[in-house]
């Protein structure tokens, strides 16, 4: 019941990743040195909060000189083949772009991109099979499916000889990655992950708003400081008559209000789950209420949450929930193509009272890792750890605009200072494929609409210290999947979800709750306070 210790430099399979965590100490010497880049500087910098969160850098154009970060080619003319998940449309094999990241590259990477929405379903029958490809993505919310804890030292490689500590160095481009997103790959004391698109302000999302719509009316953010401001908003803004509804979908994100965790909270030495937390259901009676106010878009409280966005850009939603990644230039001009006044704002952190200071918990520094198949030589492993640089190197490198944009004249031309796509460029460069192999970490930039990218770091800056990690943060618990399945429940979760639009009662969903804690509350505290708690802490 104790993390895998024994070394594993010859990258020979191992057994799967015991059951339990990392190591403070074991952590700590898996981990590689932490060299930041000075090769791009940004127009607004990073500032470091309070409690660990950083805010992203911004760009308010695209690099004009861009440097190169690479000498040469970094690979040795191997041949490997990658898969990675694609929201998108698959582009056709062997097209003008993979030809060129191959040129460049000095090596054959074959890329076979998968269709992300099915993605869970995919690999799992792969690595059953033992046929992993050379080089696979495996995003984190999907470990569980994927058992990533029992593919690393059987199937993935051991990438701690390689990296850990100063080994880094030899790859300047990684090591200017957070140390955060790094430990996401760390199991067992081992490091086996390769992070894409880190982020030291990475948070499950924020409550976001028409700004243009709010300020023509005198409503700015830093007047909403409490539940009850928004309320108050509801009422303001509703007009049924015309068709304009306050709200949209807003249960979880605003849930954060009442301090909720993501799972676990440690009160006193002692666990507390957050189904049992009483704040769960103060959270949970507060939205009930909105959903009978009349505040809410009918189609919100129906669950019809795939055109909320249509409803946001028309004005009809004013105020909804969601991840703070849709805040983008696109976003801007979806906008801007309904209301040339459109702007996006996004409410500060608050506390439910108004008077707490406001929290939020940090969630992974990177939720997107891609790992090498243990099979790889060492030579092979040196190989794409090389080709890994070169796909991190930072924003505006000459590198990154390869990589993201393709080859100048050919998938995309330059207009203004910013890369814009030709036909060829819309057809075979997908954004999310060799980055979903390694990247840079994450940036703010919007070229040709810097109000955007001015707005979005200034609502990081004004929430930073809010920002805090939470019990367990990023320490990869490997659990006996008998436990796993405790862990959550589909049955309480659909019990918020229908309370929150107005369709269960609070007391109804207590009892979903109350039935799941004499199930499973009990076992899952046991387990958790025995394996991890009292042998590895909270790693706050």
């Amino acid at each position: 019941m104790t993390p895998l210790l024994v070394a594993c430099s010859s990258n020979t399979p191992q057994s799967a990743q015991k059951i339990g965590t990392n190591t403070r100490t074991g952590l700590k010497a898996a981990l590689p040195a932490y060299v930041p880049s000075s090769a791009v500087k940004p127009d607004i910098p990073s500032i470091t909060g309070s409690g660990g969160g950083v805010t992203d850098p911004g760009f308010l154009s695209y690099p004009a000189n861009r440097v190169a970060t690479v000498t040469g080619v970094p690979g040795k003319g191997g041949s490997y083949t990658a898969v990675t998940p694609l929201w998108g449309t698959v582009p056709p094999a062997n097209n003008s772009f993979y030809q060129a990241m191959n040129k460049a590259l000095g090596a054959t990477l074959t890329m076979k991109p998968a269709d992300g929405n099915n993605y869970h379903t995919i690999v799992p029958p792969m690595a059953a099979a033992r046929k992993l490809p050379d080089w696979i993505q495996l995003p984190i919310w999907w470990n569980a499916a994927f058992g990533t804890d029992r593919l690393v030292g059987t199937q993935l490689a051991d990438l701690t000889p390689y990296l850990s500590g100063d080994k880094i160095k030899k790859y300047p481009n990684l090591a200017a990655l957070p140390t955060g997103a790094w430990q996401a790959g760390v199991w067992g004391d081992k490091l086996y992950g390769i992070p894409s698109f880190a982020s030291n302000f990475s948070v499950a999302g924020a409550i976001m708003y028409r700004r243009d719509i709010l300020e023509a009316r005198g409503i700015t953010a830093d007047q909403v400081k409490s539940v009850a401001d928004y309320m108050s908003l509801g009422k303001e803004l509703t007009d049924a008559k015309r068709g304009v509804w306050a709200f949209g979908e807003v249960w979880t994100y605003l849930a954060f209000a009442w301090d909720l965790p993501p799972i676990w909270k440690v009160e006193g030495g002692k666990l507390l789950h957050k189904y049992e937390l009483p704040q769960l259901l103060e959270a949970l009676d507060w939205h009930h209420q909105l959903a009978k106010s009349g505040y809410m878009h009918p189609d919100a409280l129906a669950g019809q949450t795939a055109n909320g966005g249509t409803r946001f850009y028309s004005g009809k939603e004013l105020i909804g929930g969601g991840g703070i990644g849709a805040w983008t230039l696109g976003d801007y001009q979806s906008g801007v193509a309904a209301n040339k006044n459109y702007r996006r704002g996004a409410f500060n952190f608050v506390s439910h009272d108004g008077q707490s200071p406001p929290r939020m918990f940090m969630d992974n520094t990177a939720r997107v890792i891609s790992y090498l198949n243990i099979k790889l030589t060492p030579q092979q492993i040196e190989e794409c750890l090389a080709i890994a640089n070169y796909l991190a190197a930072p924003y505006g490198s000459v590198e990154y605009t390869l990589i993201n944009y393709g080859v100048e004249g050919v998938h995309h031309t330059m207009k203004d200072g910013v890369p814009v796509a030709t036909a060829d460029g819309k057809k075979f460069v997908q954004a999310t494929t060799f980055p979903f192999l390694a990247a840079p970490a994450g940036v703010i930039s919007n070229p040709g609409a810097d109000q955007v990218t001015k707005d979005f770091t200034a609502w990081e800056a004004a929430n930073v210290n809010a920002l805090y990690k939470p019990a367990f943060w990023s320490m990869n618990i490997s659990m006996p999947q008998q436990i796993s399945l405790l862990n959550t429940s589909q049955a309480i979760d659909d019990a918020l979800i229908s309370c929150s639009r107005g369709k269960k009662s609070v007391a109804e969903v207590q009892s979903v709750i109350d039935a799941w804690k004499k199930t499973s509350l009990d076992r899952l505290k046991r387990w958790m306070t025995e394996n991890v708690l009292n042998k590895y802490g909270t790693g706050e």
